[in-house]
């Protein structure tokens, strides 16, 4: 199991644990986390999982690819190019915490 964290505009905060291999985007609509959609399923087809990584959790991360990299150009609330991944692309390791920020919108 990992913990991952989901800071919303406010100052919410959604604690989860989940199991390793689960994507951020699953996480979030399995645990009814708002402003998260996954509209496409997990398929990098949407951008309505967009997440901020926070800043001390990117370099653990791996690259971005090239479907990704196209569907973070669609996304509704500005790009961030550090921080900006799409949550469906994100798998949680084992014992690897990370935090991200929801977006205002996704739609």
């Amino acid at each position: 199991m990992t913990k991952i964290s989901f800071h919303h505009n406010g100052g919410n905060v959604d604690v989860l644990d989940v199991a390793a291999g689960t994507s951020i985007m699953r996480a979030a609509v399995a645990n009814g986390v708002p402003g998260i959609i996954g509209e496409c399923g997990g398929q990098a087809m949407c951008a309505t999982c967009h997440v901020y990584v926070r800043e001390e959790y990117v370099p653990g991360l791996p690259g971005i690819g090239e479907e990704e990299e196209e569907m973070l150009d669609c996304t509704v609330d500005p790009r961030d190019p550090e921080r900006s991944r799409l949550g469906c692309q994100v798998f949680l390791k084992d014992g690897y915490g990370l935090e991200v920020d929801v977006p205002g919108q996704q739609v």
